[in-house]
């Protein structure tokens, strides 16, 4: 059955009915002192085809061409792999985040280019992505020095960072007084809505409508209702 083509080249329709296809793993073995690198990009290819939950260690030493015990010398198990494939993805959004914000002299066009970027590192990075929000990763949305975690800690920057840019707009718009972290939450949580239905193939100019335009509406209007408290 012909099924009408998504965002990102996924079809239009409920999970499992197709969606984005991910590249196969580009095996290339590793060279002495590489094994680390080796098992964490077999990991994102692994995320990125299966999600958090679908793959073993030892699928991904088998993928990395290594032996099923290789990985313990640095892993001591799975999640300890997880753990590190979600501390860099958090490093990298929230680098991205924040360039995005740095941007954008307007205070209200930083918020929307973060939103844009927020989209765009989920379409990129699917298998990061997966690590970082398919599994729980305690603490990503209080401050920074409060989680004991290597991706906690990185996420809670990624956060920080959205927090920063609603500060900002909010102090744009004559209300400093303020707290910008609930908002954040609310917005962080409505712009993983936003990414994963486009992820799935159910937003996108081909099903009718547009990612970004959904995420910057939603923003507005919470901060609107903010603004009127």
């Amino acid at each position: 059955m012909h099924r009408r083509r998504g965002p990102f080249g996924a079809n239009c329709g409920p999970p499992g009915a197709g969606g984005a296809g991910f590249g196969p793993f580009q095996r290339r073995g590793y060279h002495h002192g590489h094994l680390r690198e080796a098992l964490i990009e077999a990991a994102r290819s692994l995320l990125a085809e299966r999600g958090a939950a679908g793959f073993t260690l030892g699928d991904a030493a088998k993928l990395a061409g290594v032996s099923a015990a290789a990985p313990y010398r640095h892993f001591r198990d799975r999640d300890a792999l997880l753990s590190e494939v979600a501390a860099e993805g958090f490093q990298r959004f929230g680098f991205a985040l924040a360039s995005a914000l740095e941007s954008e002299p307007d205070p209200e066009n930083g918020l929307e280019a973060m939103g844009r970027a927020y989209l765009a590192f989920a379409h990129r990075e699917p298998g990061l992505y997966a690590a970082m929000f398919d599994r729980v990763v305690p603490n990503i949305t209080e401050p920074p020095d409060s989680g004991d975690a290597e991706a906690s800690g990185a996420g809670g920057q990624a956060f920080e960072a959205l927090v920063q840019g609603l500060g900002r707009v909010l102090a744009g718009r004559g209300r400093p007084d303020l707290d910008p972290r609930p908002l954040a939450l609310q917005v962080w949580s409505l712009a993983h809505g936003v990414a994963s239905l486009a992820r799935a193939g159910h937003l996108g100019p081909q099903c009718g409508n547009d990612p970004a335009a959904v995420l910057l509406a939603g923003t507005r209007a919470i901060v609107g209702a903010a603004l009127r408290t």
